[in-house]
This record gives structure tokens, C-alpha cells and sequence, in this order.
């Protein structure tokens, strides 16, 4: 692999790292992290012109059927664009890879979020407390306000498996 595809990856990687760390803490995605995402995508197709407009399309067709799941309030926009994004530099098998992994990383983090609601309601945390505690008390309160999930950890989650299987 190139030193330009190497960095190439390491870049979303970090992005996705960064999408994920917001996620959790503001359950908001913004629309730049997406845009960087989509265009480093783009980026290491245009070798390929014919690959590059597959991805597009399988991209156009993903967006569309997400949308409407967007309409119906199971998803959110900010998970779409993120999808959408992630999928504009891949083939449709990798597209496909990307939704299995997603799914399963989705399905691992709401058995965490059921396991969470079992465990005490804990107290503020104090300062000087641990990153993990804060996250825990946080995370604990809007369960009691019925947040939505951080979905944005499990497509970063998603996104990470496909780079790296990929080839680094």
C-alpha cells in the first residue's frame, strides 16, 4: 500500500476516533467530519473513475433508503450522513461489510446501554474523577431521560473494520 493510501487511512481512522468521542459526549455528528470522510473516499478512487462512480451510486441508493428510515425517526440524520459518507469510497460489498459490522457493533452497544439501566443511579461524579466515571454518570442520566443511543460509535466502529481490512 501507498504511503498516500496509508496516510489516506490513518486519516479517517482518526476521524472516525474523533466522531465517536463526540458522539458519546453531545450525541451530535457534524456535517464537516462527514464531508472530510466523503472526500477521502473520493479521493482514493480516482484512480479508478468507473469504481469511483459505482461507489457514488451505491452511495446515492444508501442514502435514499436511509433517508426514509430517517423519516420514520429510527435513525438519525446525523448517522446518515455519516453512513452515506463512509460508503461514497466503498465497492457494494463494502458497503454491505459496513452495515453488517455497524449492526453488530450497534447491537453490542444497546446490550451495554441495557446492562447500564440495571446498575445503580450513581451520584455526580466528584471532581478529579475518573474519565470512565464521568462517562458513566452522564450516560446514566439520559438513560433516565430516554436519550437516544451514540450510534455514531458503532458506524465509526464499522468504518475502522473496513479500513483496516482493507489493508493498512
Amino acid at each position: 500500500m501507498s504511503w498516500i493510501a496509508s496516510t489516506t487511512s490513518c486519516l479517517e481512522i482518526t476521524l472516525l476516533l474523533y466522531v465517536a468521542t463526540i458522539d458519546i459526549a453531545t450525541r451530535l455528528i457534524r456535517n464537516e467530519i462527514c464531508l472530510a470522510l466523503a472526500f477521502l473516499g473520493i479521493a482514493g478512487q480516482l484512480a479508478s473513475p468507473v469504481q469511483l462512480g459505482q461507489s457514488l451510486i451505491v452511495a446515492s441508493v444508501l442514502f435514499l433508503l436511509l433517508f426514509v428510515i430517517y423519516q420514520r425517526g429510527a435513525i438519525g440524520g446525523g448517522d446518515v450522513k455519516l453512513l452515506v459518507a463512509l460508503a461514497i469510497g466503498l465497492p457494494l460489498t463494502g458497503v454491505i461489510e459496513l452495515l453488517t459490522v455497524t449492526g453488530l457493533a450497534g447491537g453490542a452497544l444497546a446490550a451495554v446501554h441495557l446492562m447500564m439501566r440495571r446498575l445503580p443511579y450513581p451520584r455526580l461524579a466528584p471532581a478529579g474523577s475518573s474519565l470512565a466515571r464521568r462517562v458513566y454518570v452522564v450516560e446514566r442520566w439520559r438513560h433516565l431521560r430516554h436519550a437516544p443511543l451514540p450510534y455514531g460509535v458503532a458506524i465509526a466502529c464499522g468504518g475502522i473494520w473496513i479500513i483496516l481490512s482493507k489493508g493498512f
